[in-house]
């Protein structure tokens, strides 16, 4: 099935950079929204790309726990990261996997490309399943309080479920991996 197309009705009159720092910029844009009114429209534009990895071997995989400010709260993750403009994604993938866990892996394949928060940021990313995992010792970056949790496929699902995993693109990988282990597409 295709879906049907749509005509873009935001139209836009300026642009305005409020806030800007490593990692984000705000943006202010003076809009005039689909019904005709005037108004004023917030984006928050990323430097960075995001990259989550999986890491499956044997219906297990890998999780990350840390603690992030912006919840005040400690969560469990897939590993994932942001990859600069000059960076490969699947160079960030790898990075980002050694770098949190430990694990280097030989094959990397994209399973899934999304938006995140698309009503408010241009965030955009890719999803990795990575397999052929070797384990070794992880690089930690100082802002970063990093447990390493190997678990079932199933528990992990069973977390979501849960909702005690609630971060967006772990939820989408592990979905993503429980709908691939269901059609036959998971690795043994």
């Amino acid at each position: 099935m295709k879906l049907p197309k749509h005509p873009y009705l935001w139209r836009e009159h300026g642009q305005e950079t409020r806030f800007e720092n490593p990692w984000i910029r705000v943006d202010e844009y003076p809009v005039t929204d689909p019904s005709g009114l005037p108004k004023k429209y917030g984006l928050v534009h990323f430097k960075n790309k995001a990259v989550g990895i999986i890491p499956y071997a044997d219906g297990h995989i890998w999780l990350v726990g840390q603690s992030r400010f912006a919840m005040r709260a400690y969560s469990w993750e897939i590993p994932a990261g942001g990859c600069p403009a000059s960076e490969d994604m699947r160079e960030t993938a790898r990075r980002e996997l050694r770098e949190e866990t430990g694990i280097t892996a030989q094959n990397f394949k994209a399973i899934s490309r999304f938006h995140l928060s698309n009503s408010v940021t241009d965030e955009t990313g890719i999803l990795y399943l990575a397999t052929g995992l070797t384990h070794g010792a992880t690089q930690f970056e100082s802002t970063e309080d990093i447990s390493v949790k190997k678990i079932a496929l199933d528990e992990a699902y069973a977390a979501v479920e849960a909702g005690d995993i609630t971060q967006a693109i772990s939820i989408m990988g592990i979905h993503k991996l429980m709908l691939m282990r269901l059609m036959g597409e998971l690795p043994k």
